[in-house]
């Protein structure tokens, strides 16, 4: 029963510990989200300025992992490159020990009023916040608080269990009786992949250690292992992503790896040279005598430093290896391949702002596809050549994956805990891509009504095709425009764009206004003549479509007038 008791007392204390985490977590990110990702996204290709930035920024939001997957995101679509991807990833992997050195601090204290009490007090503090405020960012900062609090009631109620353990004869001796390094450092990895957080297991086996049931040299070689398992994170987020996603999460891997390697090989050797009397237990009991809680954060915290060190300058060697064992296989066949989706997955979901910032990526290359129909379809109509129709074709099935899976995925991104920002822009984004998928159609109708002519012998007189090309080359600079505007919500260029699609208008108008002048001199048959005036109708759709998609910014940038009073209105 005793047994039973601490068991259930260890599964909730965890539970709390990692609700806690991903509460701190996902309201930090939330609040420093936008700053977090405009430094990431403008730092230069200095090392020690992203390993600086990943440090800062994974010890503020209190997660590595949401650190890694925008790193991730960053690098798939270019913004990013892997060497300064692996410097921001060296720098997490510092940052993130800010939990341990937390959860040592907690555990400071004589008696019943111990640090972990007085910090659990925060659980209320920050609830009281949260459900009184009023304004978003103060609900936010509560559940901060609040989160903050419940990490220490989840270590309380750890510590309580290991308590529990440690009067337990049988368990004492099962735990003393693994010694072998490199099982510890599998179980660490192990325990951290199932639980995908790092912290937790870190801060498991600073109780653990705190009450007796490990030594400190177990400790050191669990806390190693947490490091390996943490990947899963990066392995995860990198699976739907491009190849340099997926070297970014390898290059995660390997350094990790490698860390641990050094220093259990410097362990060994340690231990060789001196007799067993020299291990990172001793040296680390030396340097914090008493205080065993600080001696294995302190040793994470170095852990990771040194692995830096040794590894930041080695760093183009890393990716020289990580691109060989991944190497360019150029670019994929959606004919062969089928569609998928290149920057989202279901796992993103955890860090929601971060896949606000995919679904982003997402977008534009929806966009990229429609046009590239687009501009398909034109030069079918220009020269009756249908030897890339499977590629018009696979194309089109694209679309229409993306415009379902982009919306499914938007669906459940919207019942995330978003800022009422990204709860905007998650909501313009349905009919974005709704105006996506009518561009790939309105492309679709035009292949048919060219497909129509082929086959009754029909061709466009050279007028005609000369003023398909003109209308094309405006479509294509209105979305230039569109595309710069959504991508940098640049309210210049959408007014830009706004210019050219009065262009088209005026294009498209013509177009008509010659079609009946070549009718009635001949040179165009009544069935071309059909076609392409449908052509027209559906080219200042599409630019009308694409129009759409820039005016969005507007819903989510600007913030709204405020109400004027009667009177006001009145006058």
């Amino acid at each position: 029963m005793d047994v039973s008791v601490a068991m259930l007392t260890l599964l909730a204390g965890i539970g709390v510990f990692l609700i806690a985490c991903t509460m701190v977590s996902n309201n930090l990110e939330s609040v420093c989200s936008d700053r977090l990702k405009s430094l990431f996204s403008r730092i230069s290709d200095n090392k020690l300025a992203g390993v600086g930035i990943g440090a800062v920024g994974t010890a503020a939001i209190q997660s590595s992992g949401a650190t890694t997957v925008l790193v991730i995101g960053f690098v798939n679509t270019g913004i990013m490159s892997l060497t300064l991807a692996a410097a921001v990833i060296y720098g997490a992997n510092i940052g993130t020990t800010i939990t341990a050195q937390i959860v040592a601090l907690g555990m400071f204290g004589d008696g019943t009023l111990t640090m972990t009490v007085i910090f659990s007090a925060l659980a209320g503090v920050g609830a009281f916040v949260s459900l009184f405020a009023k304004k978003d960012f103060t609900k936010k900062m509560g559940a901060i608080i609040a989160g903050f609090g419940l990490l220490f009631v989840g270590l309380e109620m750890m510590s309580g269990s290991m308590s529990d353990f440690a009067e337990l004869d049988s368990v004492k001796e099962f735990l003393a009786g693994i010694k072998n390094v490199i099982v510890l450092v599998l179980v660490g990895a192990g325990l951290t992949a199932i639980i995908q957080s790092s912290s937790v297991m870190t801060s498991v086996a600073i109780a653990m250690l705190f009450t007796g049931l490990i030594d400190l040299e177990q400790g050191i070689y669990l806390t190693m292992g947490s490091n390996i398992g943490s990947c899963v994170v990066a392995i995860l987020a990198a699976l739907s992503g491009g190849l340099n996603a997926k070297r970014t999460a390898l290059i995660h891997l390997l350094f990790n790896v490698i860390g641990v390697i050094i220093f259990v090989t410097a362990g060994f050797v340690m231990g060789a040279v001196t007799g067993g009397s020299t291990t990172f237990a001793t040296i680390f009991e030396s340097l914090f005598p008493g205080i065993p809680q600080t001696q294995l954060a302190m040793f994470h915290t170095i852990f990771n430093v040194i692995t830096v060190i040794i590894m930041l300058p080695l760093t183009s060697r890393l990716i020289s290896l990580v691109t060989r064992v991944l190497p360019e296989k150029g670019e994929p066949n959606l004919a062969e391949d089928g569609p998928r989706l290149y920057y989202i997955n279901n796992y993103m979901l955890r860090t929601p702002s971060i896949a606000i910032l995919e679904v982003k990526n997402e977008i534009v290359n929806m966009s990229r596809i429609a046009m590239e129909n687009f501009h398909l379809s034109c030069e079918m109509a220009r020269t009756l050549d249908f030897s890339r129709r499977k590629e018009f074709d696979a194309n089109e099935e694209e679309l229409d994956f993306l415009n379902k899976e982009l919306t499914h995925f938007l669906v459940k991104l919207s019942n995330t805990d978003l800022n009422s920002r990204d709860n905007m822009y998650v909501s313009t984004s349905f009919h974005t891509i709704s105006d996506l998928e009518r561009v790939g159609d309105y492309a679709e109708n035009i292949v048919e009504y060219v497909s129509r002519l082929e086959r009754q012998g029909e061709d466009f007189s050279e007028g005609a095709k000369k003023e398909i090309e003109e209308a094309e080359n405006l479509v294509t600079e209105l979305y230039e425009r569109i595309l710069y505007a959504y991508v940098n919500e640049d309210e210049a260029a959408l007014e830009e764009a706004y210019e050219i699609e009065e262009r088209i208008d005026e294009a498209t108008d013509k177009m008509s206004e010659t079609h009946i002048h070549r009718l009635n001199e001949g040179t165009c048959s009544i069935a071309a003549g059909t076609e392409f005036l449908a052509l027209a109708s559906d080219t200042e759709r599409i630019a009308d479509h694409l129009i759409n998609m820039g005016k969005m910014i507007r819903e989510y940038r600007v913030k709204p007038e405020p109400v004027k009073r009667p009177q006001e209105t009145a006058s």
